[in-house]
């Protein structure tokens, strides 16, 4: 299976693998035009949490993960914050908390389970994996 499918995935220093058809949108209903709460100023960070918030930002842009928006794109929802566990890896997360109180009800946004059943029915294999330093 693994060879069958060796475009998905990426060994080593290679460029990520890609799954066709399987591109993700995201869409956030916010009510506009955007409060001025969401579209503060992030927090002033210090060199040292500057430099591992750009490696954080720079190694998904370097393997395609993200992109960068255009100024006319550019809308300030969150502000960054490291979070640094105590064996010294770091990760990159949002404050997203000014945010939700903007944001439109999804009132069903995980699908029924056995609709999610019904349509694995016909697969042999079923797997789950982290994508590139995803939660778990």
């Amino acid at each position: 299976m693994l060879r069958k499918n060796r475009p998905a995935f990426a060994i080593g220093e290679e460029p990520l693998g890609k799954i066709r058809g399987h591109d993700i949108e995201l869409y956030l209903d916010v009510e506009r035009p955007y409060p001025p709460i969401l579209r503060r100023p992030p927090y002033p960070p210090s060199m040292g949490i500057r430099k591992a918030i750009e490696k954080h930002i720079n190694e998904p842009l370097e393997m395609q993960v993200i992109r960068k928006i255009g100024h006319n794109e550019i809308v300030e929802i969150t502000t960054p914050v490291l979070i640094t566990w105590h064996d010294g890896i770091s990760r990159l997360c949002g404050d997203f908390r000014p945010l939700n109180s903007y944001t439109k009800a999804d009132r069903y946004p995980i699908p029924r389970i056995p609709h999610s059943l019904d349509k694995l029915e016909k697969y042999k294999y079923i797997t789950k994996m982290d994508c590139m330093k995803g939660f778990q």
